[in-house]
């Protein structure tokens, strides 16, 4: 495959984010792999194409993960063409642009739609994945899975669910990391006031319904193609605990990762919420599960494969990529109408930049 990984910028890349190692499972499975950033992209009026000055991500065996994208940022951009791409990644986190860099924010999922058009595959589906990356996806699904919750700007109606609902937690609708996230006791909770405030800076805020043993962390569940990611039988699965009275246990914030094994309850979320992933194009997730409710997704650059890997020795990544060359390598049925149209384009430039 000839596949691109749509980062918000390399230079910022780092060695054991999952998406590295999606782009060593790439690479080192011998697929043409090039990183390209949000403001990397370009698109010609005068020949219509889609192009980006991009770095190529080449593995050698001697490689670690460090000197692979030591190697990759070291290498001057060239110019490809994204119109040939098989397939595009999208890795870009549009939450961490938004107050830095607002114009990147949109343009990975705006991007990803244009080329999808053209034919490219690309995941996540970037028609779904606007949605996806809010809280408020969560809702389209069964109530079932998730638990009762509230999104609202309405300071008001916050208080009003605290006192119908009782133990709950508050965060941004558009948020990642564990930044703002509040635990309100109940009715009569003091800071309330506070919490609140805090988190409508960012927007508008969804309150949860607290789910209970939430406060021994919560199970990260890796799905591709709406099924668990497995890897030599073993699924993609691991608990995240909090540390000492933070009761948010990201890894960002202190959390640590140990084993998980997936139950009864796990698979039931699995089957309940599978077949709208797939119908929804939703390639590749991270679920959050608490309780036998689902807390969260992660739809837009799921993180945690170096959990996965430290915890179990196994390369999950490679399941991934496998599956994508199911879906977009060469000779399936999608690329080879694709071709065919692009064997009558005169503006289609056969072959990548530095190939």
């Amino acid at each position: 495959m000839r596949l691109a990984f749509l980062v918000n910028d390399v230079a910022t890349e780092v060695d054991e984010y999952t998406t590295t190692r999606l782009a060593r499972a790439a690479a080192r499975g011998g697929h043409e792999t090039w990183y390209v950033g949000v403001g990397d992209l370009e698109l010609g009026s005068s020949d219509g194409l889609f192009a980006a000055m991009a770095r190529a991500a080449r593995w050698k065996s001697d490689d670690t993960l460090a000197s692979f994208m030591e190697r990759i940022k070291a290498r001057d951009a060239e110019r490809i063409v994204m119109d040939d791409l098989d397939a595009l990644v999208l890795r870009n986190e549009s939450i961490d642009d938004l107050q830095e860099r607002p114009w990147a924010s949109p343009m990975g999922v705006v991007f990803g739609q244009m080329l999808a058009d053209r034919g490219v595959t690309v995941v996540n589906d970037p028609n779904t994945l606007h949605r996806a990356t809010s809280k408020l996806y969560l809702e389209e699904f069964s109530e079932n899975v998730r638990p009762r919750s509230l999104v609202t700007r309405n300071k008001e109606a916050i208080e009003r669910f605290v006192d119908d609902v009782g133990h709950c937690v508050v965060k941004p609708l558009y948020g990642a990391k564990g930044r703002n996230v509040f635990m309100i006791e109940g009715p009569g909770e003091t800071n309330l006031a506070q919490m609140t405030e805090a988190v409508l800076q960012d927007g508008y805020a969804i309150i949860q319904e607290f789910v209970d043993g939430a406060e021994d962390g919560d199970a990260r569940i890796f799905l591709l193609e709406g099924r668990i990611l497995e890897r030599d039988g073993r699924p993609a699965a691991f608990r995240r605990v909090p540390s000492g009275n933070d009761p948010r246990a990201n890894i960002s914030t202190g959390g640590r990762s140990v084993p998980l094994e997936v139950g009864e309850a796990e698979l039931g979320i699995v089957e309940a919420m599978g077949d709208k992933l797939v119908a929804d194009g939703m390639f590749l997730v991270g679920i959050d599960v608490i309780g036998g409710h689902v807390v969260e997704i992660n739809a837009e650059s799921p993180g945690g494969f170096q959990s996965i890997e430290r915890l179990y020795d196994i390369d999950i990544a490679e399941t991934v990529i496998e599956a994508l060359e199911r879906r977009a390598g060469p000779g399936t049925e999608a690329n080879l109408l694709v071709g065919r149209s692009a064997a009558s384009n005169p503006n289609s430039i056969p072959s990548m930049g530095g190939q």
